[in-house]
């Protein structure tokens, strides 16, 4: 009988406990998209990789693009052009 005073008490403490956490659960929204939580970690990683792979062509483009403007920057010198005794 002694120890119905005290599981009583405890036992209600628990169910509030259980109700605040689901209460707290619905309203930090970890209900609302069930299905999809398991891929997202799967759809985060193809989304990396694809940022990392634009970022990685778009600098080798911008690469080409600068190696061919610096060559078409020394075929426009003409070697006639520069003055082989420079005066001093």
């Amino acid at each position: 009988m002694l120890s119905i005073f005290l599981l009583i008490p405890l036992s209600l403490m628990l169910f509030v406990v259980a109700i605040w956490a689901v209460r707290y659960a619905v309203k930090s929204n970890q209900f609302e998209d069930l299905d999809n939580a398991s891929q997202r970690i799967i759809l985060d990683d193809r989304q990396e990789r694809r940022q990392t792979m634009q970022a990685h062509e778009n600098a080798t483009s911008t690469q080409q693009t600068n190696d061919q403007t610096n060559l078409d920057d020394t075929e426009s010198v003409n070697p006639s052009n520069i003055d082989s005794n420079p005066k001093i």
